[in-house]
């Protein structure tokens, strides 16, 4: 829905994936082995976007946005995240760590969160002539964004209560009936009580 003043009022998924410490990452590496490390996994997660149809909107150093839309906006962005935790694990790491013995030297395991919201938001063009962008602005885009900063042991994919009740049921259990998803729980973010879904699991491609 295009507004007066230019705006276009959304109604979506919006997925924000991130790669964990990137600080110790560019602190206690190269910058070549760093640059290395951050490339595969933007390289990885973009695939993987794409391929489940949905819209890269923005990068901000190591994480990515992305933007799901459609009727089956929810599913496709909550199988997204699982396979981006798959790709992760079982592509990036593996490969990173047989090319950059430093990684294993030093015991830097690559890891990242990948958080997901869905819900209305306004799309706007910020900056100036010649130097803006598209800006979402939203809960959902925000929640999604502290999500992805989640560290909480294995958990690797956070989605809200939306998301999950959003899905279809092949989103939410695997092929032998197990549930994928742990939850609901309630976890603060930005100031707000919300109630939250996490995941182990991954998804293959």
């Amino acid at each position: 829905m295009s507004l007066s003043n230019g705006a276009v009022e959304v109604d979506a998924v919006y997925l924000y994936a991130d790669l964990a410490d990137s600080t110790g990452l560019a602190r206690d590496f190269t910058r070549t082995t760093a640059a290395k490390v951050i490339r595969a996994y933007l390289d990885a997660v973009c695939r993987v976007i794409r391929a489940r149809g949905g819209e890269i909107r923005s990068f901000d150093g190591d994480r990515v946005m992305a933007v799901f839309m459609g009727l089956t906006k929810n599913t496709d962005a909550a199988k997204c995240a699982l396979q981006i935790n798959y790709a992760v694990k079982k592509i990036v790491r593996p490969k990173a760590e047989a090319n950059l013995s430093s990684l294993t030297t030093q015991g830097f395991v690559i890891k990242h969160c990948v958080g997901v919201d869905s819900g209305k938001a306004l799309i706007v063009r910020g900056g100036v002539r010649g130097s803006n962008d598209l800006v979402s602005i939203g809960r959902a885009p925000n929640v999604a964004a502290k999500l992805s900063d989640v560290r909480n042991g294995g958990y690797r994919t956070y989605i809200t209560e939306d998301v999950y009740n959003g899905m279809l049921d092949s989103a939410r259990t695997s092929s032998d009936g197990r549930p994928m998803w742990e939850g609901p729980f309630t976890r603060e973010v930005g100031g707000e009580k919300i109630t939250v879904y996490k995941s182990t699991w991954t998804w293959s491609l």
